[in-house]
């Protein structure tokens, strides 16, 4: 099972009222809640950890999660409120603003921790969650802690407008980098974390920390995925762009769940050019779908058929 840890929320999208009037409407979202939406739409085995409130728009969350056949085994709840996200778009391209602080996303104690559950052969971790005063410690410290048992993946999805101390999490990045083993991240999250260092100095960087593999997505210019022994270039699935919300969440998605039905998770440092171009083929296949639709609207496995 691939266990899914970090945010769930919900995206306030831009919409145009009939009198013309501009608002948003609430869709369900999160950057790693996606990527278990996803999943589950799959096929994959797929669990979801994340604290969850109990209002309305929880249980928006919640019934989205279980439609989508991810299992709940590990969701917390929260009295507090569920965090908003408001989504602008600019030619098809999402940025945000987030209401995290004070709400369920953020209701963790400073000794909280999860024993790795059983039947996990996969975690994964990104996000906002990563960075929020309570969670972030929280889900570092999980994430150091499943290494030692199981591979971990991480999407750093990185917001700038999100992140008060830059320099600061860089540091903790660089903490994190030891403990993964799959690390995926945009052409632009890459130039970030970066920094004052050019991106093949931070990529040799990144290896030496011990990550065994790194995607690194570049919208319609594909995917390029480097490993130990194999680098591979994948083109974009054509696609007729309506908005990227949840692009690289679904990509995500499709490569673990290629990863899982072949049973790669601990093949990582000997995968070959073959099953290492499936997964990307599989991940670019589902973001094309859900780039095609408003919002993240993760495909079913048999649209991609």
């Amino acid at each position: 099972m691939i266990l899914c840890c970090g945010e769930a929320l919900i995206d306030m999208l831009p919409m145009e009222a009939a009198d013309g009037r501009l608002g948003f409407a609430p869709a369900v979202g999160g950057s790693v809640f996606n990527t278990a939406v996803a999943l589950g739409r799959l096929g994959a085995q797929v669990s979801f950890h994340s604290k969850v409130a109990t209002d309305g728009l929880g249980e928006q969350l919640r019934g989205a999660l279980l439609d989508s056949h991810v299992n709940l085994d590990h969701l917390k709840r929260s009295k507090l409120p569920t965090p908003l996200a408001m989504v602008h778009l600019k030619d098809g391209h999402a940025s945000y603003q987030f209401y995290d602080e004070g709400t369920a996303a953020q209701d963790f104690t400073d000794d909280e921790t999860l024993p790795v559950p059983n039947k996990v052969h996969m975690a994964f971790f990104g996000g906002i969650s990563l960075l929020g005063s309570k969670s972030g410690p929280y889900y570092q410290r999980i994430l150091t802690e499943m290494a030692q048992h199981v591979p971990v993946m991480l999407d750093p999805n990185i917001r700038p407008s999100f992140i008060a101390n830059e320099s600061a999490y860089r540091r903790e990045l660089d903490a994190l980098f030891p403990h993964v083993s799959i690390l995926k991240v945009s052409d632009e999250d890459l130039a970030w974390i970066a920094g004052l260092k050019s991106v093949d100095e931070k990529i040799q960087e990144i290896f030496d920390f011990g990550t065994k593999l790194i995607l690194i997505t570049k919208g319609g210019n594909g995917v390029e995925a480097i490993g130990r022994h194999v680098r591979i270039n994948v083109p974009a699935a054509p696609a007729d762009v309506v908005d990227t919300v949840g692009a690289g969440d679904t990509f995500t998605a499709g490569f673990l769940s290629a990863l899982q039905e072949d049973d790669l998770f601990g093949s990582l440092l000997t995968i070959s050019e073959e099953q290492l171009a499936r997964a990307v083929q599989l991940g670019a296949r589902a973001a094309a779908i859900t780039v095609s639709r408003h919002g993240a609207n993760p495909p079913w496995r048999e649209e991609l058929r």
